[in-house]
């Protein structure tokens, strides 16, 4: 801490907003702030909070600048995080501001948690002695401080017993510390029993988290191979050393279940984040993890950005899911994210997944990353047998959508008893509806894009924008009754027909948007698990590292569905959906299978499906990137245009394109309208800028938008380097 002999005059604060850079605040005479200290300050007519950042403040006389109003009681932003925002920003083309919004994302917890108010016990004896009373102060009688309502409890008592004892001067107030929001884990709790590939790969883990030293493993490993158990071993490494261990997963789904396997190992819970978390759970858990206090956290991408006291491990689960990639405000990808913040930090990161990305893989064969496969299934569990169902040859009945071949396979495995699980990534009941009349289609008022009918909930809604309104009993454009029909299946359609063939059956379906939110899918999930439905109906929501015991049929539906695009990663995508998807079948060593529904089985992501031939399927997939020059090989970025009226996205669009220095590396593509051309009554164009692998496309597009003209009105440009998603 900077004493108040050496104390600058001004400093600059990271405040969180679209500022490219920090502004300087006067330091009021008495306070210490240094480099990382987290600070109110006044910021126009209100005040926000900010991060004191480095380097001298502007050369202003510090009574010309507006002084910083308070000093948080909060432990100071390290100096490896303030580097990552600064490196995020750059990368990403964000204003810094920004980024360490979402370190400041919780306001509530920059104060000390209050103590809570405790009892102890003083000498001496109530004038008249109970039983209750004597029970309250042998368990009291230890020294140790009790809270009044947990001391009651312990007892077996009323609260009028300790506030009678307390009246007679029994018990002296104290404050009791802030519980921890989870125990510590244990890293000896359970040390599992290892195959000889997982021990292999451990030791090199478990090596790498006691180097302190940057390293990238990569966990290449078959579904059901044991890939958690391995970087387990990490995690316990990394707890023995005293350092703090966050690991990411996906999707909020997948949370709860891997804070039961780790538990399971270590004793303990790690500390979970995430949006569903209550307010007071995330300001508890923040602060704790800023105090050192929390030793593992689980989280979403989000987790990222959490001020650690101490981090030692980085472990990104399934890191191939598109679902890191936040394309909002900032747009970045967590998994590449999280390798920059083991390399600042110099600690190890591990990676894992039955399907690596591409880029994982290139980078582990160009010697980046250390490669560690896993090519069983624990406990000698065989992997499903593939067989593509050909809807050429074997079509299902006129107004249907599962083949005869699906649902003779479904017959069998109920009457074993065992379960069946159909996949169809398309939520709802119908992508489109219309009339049969006049044509009518219903489309979002504010997107380019249709309506998608919940029956279960008797609303047609944009997927987009959240728009949703009552499904009509008539057409709204001719009026016809009774001639609305519902064109294309969802998951809800799907269950739909099963139930007309399986009546009897126990069915559940599960989907993000269904009601009840994370609360009953964490239930739902628990009763498949424990055997209590015979028909899972899902999206992609259930091909993500569910333990299904029974499980012993996966049925996918519309195979075809990603492949449908332009997206330059559709068959990488698809590939990697459906493998997990049929990796859920027979985990736990039944013999099982997975019938992918297909118009296309010669396709090469079908083929590599059936053959169980990944490495075919990488080496193809590589291959093709090469050639291309795309990621990795080439860089990609994105750069889209909205506003108000398609004119002035067009034109500013093009205002940009003609503002792109001429390189030899990097070539600017577009402006093209987007697929997506609508979005909540914001029309959009699309640059795609394509660079060489080595060039500096940051630098060359940086140059662009300050040669372009200035965004005015309800103009938007957002940037996506390494653009995941092309719509």
């Amino acid at each position: 801490m900077t004493t108040d002999s050496d104390m600058p005059d001004t400093v600059p604060v990271l405040v969180p907003m679209p500022a490219e850079r920090p502004y300087s605040y006067a330091v009021p005479a008495g306070m210490a702030v240094r480099p990382g200290s987290i600070v109110r300050v006044p910021l126009g007519p209100r005040e926000v909070a900010g991060i004191v950042w480095d380097g001298p403040g502007e050369g202003v006389n510090p009574k010309k600048l507006r002084p910083i109003s308070q000093l948080f009681d909060c432990p100071p932003v390290d100096a490896d995080m303030r580097r990552f925002v600064d490196w995020v920003a750059a990368y990403t083309l964000s204003p810094p501001g920004m980024v360490a919004r979402m370190v400041l994302r919780v306001p509530a917890a920059f104060d000390p948690e209050p103590p809570l108010a405790g009892l102890r016990l003083l000498p001496g004896e109530p004038d008249r002695m109970t039983d209750a009373r004597r029970r309250v102060m042998e368990l009291a009688g230890n020294g140790l401080a009790w809270t009044r309502s947990g001391l009651a409890h312990a007892a077996g008592t009323s609260l009028t017993v300790i506030d009678g004892l307390k009246a007679q001067g029994m018990f002296e107030p104290v404050d009791i510390p802030p519980p921890p929001v989870v125990a510590a884990p244990d890293p000896s709790y359970a040390a599992p029993e290892l195959s000889p590939d997982q021990a292999g790969a451990a030791d090199v883990l478990r090596q790498r988290a006691a180097a302190d030293a940057f390293s990238v493993s990569l966990i290449d490993g078959v579904t059901g191979s044991g890939k958690t158990e391995v970087y387990f071993e990490a995690i316990a490494t990394a707890l023995e050393k005293g350092r703090q261990v966050l690991v990411l997963v996906p999707e909020i789904a997948l949370t709860s279940a891997f804070l039961d396997r780790f538990h399971d190992r270590f004793g303990a819970p790690p500390a979970a984040w995430h949006s569903d978390l209550a307010p007071r759970t995330r300001e508890r858990v923040w602060r704790q993890v800023a105090e050192g206090q929390v030793r593992v956290v689980a989280g979403a991408r989000s987790a990222l950005f959490l001020p650690f006291r101490d981090l030692g491990l980085i472990v990104v689960d399934e890191e191939h899911d598109p679902a890191y990639k936040q394309e909002d405000r900032v747009f970045y990808n967590a998994r590449d994210m999280a390798v920059v913040r083991g390399h600042i930090g110099s600690f190890p990161v591990v990676l894992a997944s039955a399907t690596p990305s591409v880029e994982s893989r290139v980078n582990a064969e160009q010697g980046r990353y250390e490669r560690l496969v896993l090519p069983a299934r624990f406990a000698d569990a065989v992997m499903p047998e593939i067989r593509a169902v050909d809807m050429r040859k074997a079509p299902p009945a006129r107004g249907s959508f599962v083949s005869p071949v699906l649902l003779e396979a479904t017959a069998r495995t109920l009457e074993r008893g065992e379960q069946a699980l159909f996949f169809l990534n398309r939520r709802g009941y119908a992508p489109l509806t219309l009339c049969r009349v006049c044509g009518h289609r219903f489309q979002c008022p504010s997107c380019s894009a249709w309506l998608v009918e919940h029956r279960f909930r008797g609303q047609l809604v944009c997927h987009h924008c959240g728009h949703h309104e009552p499904k009509p009993e008539a057409c709204p454009s001719c009026g016809a009754l009774d001639h609305l029909v519902a064109c294309g299946p969802g998951i809800e359609r799907i269950a739909e027909e099963i139930d007309g063939h399986f009546p009897d059956a126990r069915t559940i379906v599960l989907s993000s948007d269904m009601l009840g939110g994370v609360k009953r899918l964490r239930l739902e999930l628990e009763a498949i698990a424990r055997g209590e439905a015979d028909i899972v109906i899902g999206t992609q929501l259930v091909a993500k590292g569910h333990n299904f015991p029974k499980m012993s049929l996966v049925g996918v539906i519309d195979a075809d569905l990603g492949l449908a695009n332009g997206d330059p990663r559709a068959a990488e995508r698809t590939y990697q959906l459906l493998s997990q998807v049929t990796g859920r079948a027979g985990r736990f060593g039944r013999k099982s299978t997975g019938l992918i529904q297909t118009y296309q089985p010669d396709h090469p992501v079908m083929k590599a499906l059936v053959s169980g031939d990944s490495e075919a399927f990488y080496d193809r997939e590589i291959a093709e990137r090469e050639r291309a020059h795309l990621p990795p090989f080439g860089r990609l970025a994105a750069i889209v245009v909205s506003a108000g009226s398609r004119a002035e996205a067009e034109s500013h669009a093009r205002a940009l394109r003609r503002s792109a220095p001429a390189s030899a590396e990097i070539e600017v593509l577009g402006p093209a309208e987007a697929p997506l051309a609508l979005i909540a009554g914001r029309h959009r164009f699309r640059l795609l800028v394509h660079g060489e692998r080595r060039a500096d496309m940051q630098g060359y597009i940086r140059a662009m938008i300050e040669a372009g003209p200035r965004p005015r009105g309800s103009i938007r440009v957002q940037i996506d380097i390494d653009p995941q998603s092309f719509l």
